[in-house]
């Protein structure tokens, strides 16, 4: 019996670390634990994720990604996959990209950040920008 495809939007709703897969050079997957947030009416899944990094580097060279959620249970789970696009790098506080870093963070961590002026340096110090994974397809297991 297949999964209700609901119950797996679930999944990916109520938690917020994840495993995300990207390709590397060589064809192998590269997996990075990633903490995200779900919105179902875009149907996308966005992570915050550092210019520099192999994730990075991977998806602008190859725009494909899955996310793999674990569910309330040892045997529950969601793997979303599909495009993926990028924000533009944070490079200065204030600009585009720490203003969608922003937004990202009010909705995972569901309130402001103590010192927005010190968050915004501090993303654009770390080159900052937000990945988006659109789900195109879903599967795994759930009630």
């Amino acid at each position: 019996m297949a999964p209700n495809p609901e119950a797996l939007r679930d999944v990916l709703r109520k938690h917020k670390i994840g495993v995300l897969a990207t390709i590397r050079k060589d064809g192998r997957p590269q997996l990075s634990t990633v903490m995200y947030h779900y919105d179902p009416e875009t149907n996308l899944i966005r992570v915050s994720v550092t210019d520099n990094r192999a994730k990075t580097r991977n998806v602008i060279r190859d725009p494909r990604a899955v996310m793999h959620v674990r569910g309330a249970s040892d045997w529950e789970y969601a793997v979303a996959d599909g495009a993926v696009t990028l924000s533009p790098v944070t490079e200065v506080p204030g600009d585009a990209g720490s203003d969608e870093l922003v937004d990202l963070y009010r909705t995972i961590a569901g309130k402001d950040h103590p010192d927005w002026d010190e968050y915004r340096r501090a993303m654009a110090d770390e080159h900052r920008r937000v990945l988006k994974l659109s789900v195109d397809h879903l599967y795994g297991m759930a009630k």
